[in-house]
């Protein structure tokens, strides 16, 4: 890290001097130019939705592409937006005035979504699925009336796993999210930039940075989600073998089609004995 850290962004103003925190930035700084490489996601001299909840994911997604664009390592224009969805109780100024104040552009919007889940959404029902699709509906039009090539989501690598489990236990299939996606449209890349950094390191990040944190239930979200059921349940492989989720991430890259059972993605009746090759050869007579 360079001596004077206040010259890469507003955004860094006040940041930790201590080895512990030094550590935690240069950590996710590293782990986010790695997914942004990895996967294929720099496009010189486009611009990127970064989408901005008000959480600590978002903050952190926020702050670590500054850097990173700072250092010359993201040669693209960032936009920052957020969505208002109406939400009983969002505080509708505290994004706006902290984006102002770190002089960082950025879009507000209001669309009351809220009154529309709530509606369709039979009462004791979970609304996050709605919620979710008629949010990215909103924002790839954002994106695309701003000009972006992509819209930029703050998941990491917990929410990936998390995805991954839900699928295996409730959706019956091997999935989860990308940190690369194509929109069904075509015309928007998907990314997420944090798909290798962890949820713990977003959280002691945002919290030492003082960001104005805004709780992710204000729509009431209710206990026993699924994915609270998951959370819980990778947190206890955890707590008895510390790295575990780690080791599960590694896993979602290093798949072995061979070793599955899905035919579509590999030959199994087109396998064959080395005897069964070499009887096909033709006769050399």
């Amino acid at each position: 890290m360079p001596e004077n850290d206040a010259e890469i962004h507003a955004l860094f103003a006040n940041a930790p001097t201590t080895t512990q925190f030094k550590k935690l930035r240069k950590r996710i700084v590293r782990n986010t130019r790695e997914a942004v490489e990895q996967y294929g996601m720099l496009e010189p001299g486009t611009k990127w939705l970064v989408c901005l909840s008000g959480g600590k994911d978002s903050y952190t997604l926020l702050a670590v592409l500054h850097e990173l664009k700072w250092r010359g390592l993201l040669p693209v224009d960032l936009l920052a937006c957020n969505l208002d969805q109406g939400q009983p109780g969002f505080p509708a100024t505290v994004l706006p005035e902290f984006l102002d104040r770190m002089g960082v552009e950025h879009h507000i919007e209001y669309q009351d979504t809220y009154s529309i889940v709530v509606d369709k959404i039979p009462q004791g029902r979970t609304f996050c699925a709605l919620c979710s699709r008629l949010r990215r509906g909103n924002l790839y039009r954002i994106a695309r009336e701003q000009g972006c090539s992509a819209v930029v989501l703050g998941h990491h690598r917990d929410d990936i796993l998390e995805t991954f489990f839900m699928n295996l236990f409730h959706g019956g299939r091997l999935a989860t999210m990308p940190p690369k996606l194509l929109n069904d449209a075509g015309d928007l890349f998907v990314y997420r930039p944090l798909a290798h950094v962890a949820e713990g390191d977003c959280d002691r990040f945002a919290k030492a940075m003082g960001y104005p944190i805004i709780p992710c239930d204000l729509c009431g979200s209710q206990d026993g989600l699924q994915r609270q059921q998951v959370k819980q349940i990778l947190d206890g492989w955890e707590t008895t073998s510390p790295g575990r989720r780690q080791v599960m991430f590694r896993a979602l890259m290093n798949a072995r089609p061979s070793h599955l059972l899905d035919p579509k993605l590999f030959d199994f009746t087109g396998l064959l004995r080395n005897s069964d090759k070499l009887a096909e050869l033709p006769d050399p007579r």
